[in-house]
């Protein structure tokens, strides 16, 4: 069994707490972060930036080139809604890859997946299916839990609009966070195991991540947060 976590898949709501965690994380060394968390040196694989690729490709065509938009209508919502599964494919294509290149990844760094999904736009029981078994197989799952009002509350907090590209600084319109995130399908993938979820025949270990009142705002209160988290999902890992 590997000493250290292979491979996390952190999910949550937008603006729930990931980008903060995976800060965190990255900005511990390396002894440390494998110490406290059974992590080794972070690698992330993110869909927000490939999704927003997508946007300023549209945009381009459609201001300097006149031409149709590829992947989102003219209020930036994907046109087709297996778009959002071709990003997990992506994902998992991007893993692939990574161990394709190094075979000896997982002796000291673990990959950390991230997206979010809501119930609009097929929630995590559509993505999960395109999750290859390469990714699932000995990954670890952890869910930042919070309401929807909350995504709300730091979503607007966050947001610059200078850089809406930036990954700890983007945002969504308030009317596109509720139509595509006020509803999540987390209750319904996690409901059979409180340890477990069975994703295309794995069993993929998972940890919640109750992030109300907000831990992920404060470090000092972050930090012994994860060292629960990560602990109590070592346990189940371990197993």
């Amino acid at each position: 069994m590997p000493e250290i976590f292979h491979k996390i898949i952190l999910l949550g709501r937008p603006a729930s707490g990931k980008s903060e965690v995976i800060a965190y994380l990255k900005n511990t060394t390396d002894e440390e972060r494998l110490r406290r968390f059974h992590l080794g040196k972070i690698k992330e694989i993110d869909d927000f930036p490939m999704l927003w690729t997508w946007f300023e490709e549209d945009a381009i065509l459609s201001k300097k080139f006149n031409k149709p938009r590829i992947h989102t209508d003219d209020q930036g919502y994907f046109k087709e809604q297996y778009l959002w599964n071709l990003l997990i494919e992506r994902i998992s294509m991007d893993y692939s890859k990574l161990i394709r290149d190094n075979k000896d990844f997982h002796n000291e760094s673990t990959a950390l997946i991230e997206f979010s999904r809501g119930t609009e736009h097929g929630g995590y029981k559509d993505a999960f299916r395109h999750l290859s078994d390469e990714v699932l197989k000995n990954a670890a799952l952890v869910y930042i839990n919070v309401p929807y009002e909350e995504s709300l509350r730091k979503n607007r907090k966050r947001f610059n609009p200078s850089k809406p590209d930036s990954i700890l600084e983007h945002g969504l319109p308030d009317e596109k966070l509720e139509k595509m995130y006020k509803l999540v399908d987390w209750e319904e993938v996690s409901r059979n195991s409180k340890t477990h979820i069975n994703i295309n025949g794995t069993d993929v270990p998972y940890f919640v991540f109750e992030n109300m009142p907000s831990k992920t705002d404060d470090p000092d209160i972050l930090g012994p947060e994860l060292d629960k988290v990560f602990s109590e999902l070592w346990k189940i890992y371990r197993k």
